[in-house]
């Protein structure tokens, strides 16, 4: 007999879109990773080229599902996707389907997160004391400055900014907004280099994403990033002096 009460199985249901994802993720990670590379976009390129001329609005639905499903799910090829974005549609549209879709994704994985385990600790957060409550006050004083900067700092992975604001119970529109502006500069970067994909094919060659690293790029990816930051040591300075 099943002696589980109504509110126990929601209580399972609700971690059960999270426990999906982080389940698909585990399996993409050994079995896609091969399928979601350049090498497979560089045989299909001609393909993939007719059938945008031939079916334009059917190619940019299906990028943006696959992106979607991509970056929802944390599956490996999201670097290749927005490459990708860039070839098949050029800078401006590239960007802006590489930022709609990736954004998407990062709102599925917000509200999985949010639904089942990101309630719980958010509860625990608001009812603790100490170093912990002195924390969750912080981030809601600077919860757009933390959200900007979890977008803006190259090393920290898309699938953790994606993550961990769900877990520590930040608004939804304050992430939605911070994900939707943040990740722009990423996305040109990695449009830009699609944009010349065809040239690095036709000698044979890959993408060179290091140039995500180069002094050009990188210098005004941590000049936002400081930036966002400014906000937060203001109020940390003026609390010294107030002290």
């Amino acid at each position: 007999m099943d002696h589980s009460t109504p509110a126990t199985k929601h209580k399972y249901l609700r971690h059960a879109p999270l426990a999906a994802i982080l389940i698909v993720a585990a399996i993409g990670a050994f079995t896609l990773r091969e399928h979601l590379s350049f090498d497979v976009l560089r045989e299909n390129r001609e393909a993939l080229l007719a059938f945008r001329d031939s079916h334009f609005i059917a190619m940019v639905a299906a990028f943006i599902g696959l992106y979607f499903v991509i970056v929802a799910f944390s599956l490996p090829g999201a670097a290749v996707a927005s490459v990708t974005g860039g070839f098949l549609f050029g800078l401006a549209l590239g960007t802006t389907f590489n930022v709609l879709a990736a954004s998407l994704g990062a709102f599925a994985i917000f509200w999985a997160a949010r639904a089942g385990l990101g309630k719980t600790l958010a509860a625990r957060m608001e009812a603790s004391e100490g170093t912990l409550q002195k924390i969750n006050t912080g981030l809601r004083e600077n919860e757009i400055s933390v959200l900007f900067l979890l977008r803006l700092v190259p090393a920290v992975p898309f699938f953790v900014a994606n993550l961990l604001p769900a877990l520590v119970g930040v608004k939804f529109r304050n992430f939605a907004i911070t994900t939707s502006l943040g990740i722009i500069p990423g996305a040109l970067v990695f449009t830009w280099i699609g944009v010349g994909l065809g040239e690095v094919f036709d000698r044979g060659g890959s993408p060179d994403l290091s140039l995500l690293w180069e002094p050009q790029v990188i210098g005004p990816l941590l000049g936002l990033s400081a930036l966002a930051a400014l906000p937060i040591v203001i109020k940390a300075l003026r609390g010294m002096k107030g002290h």
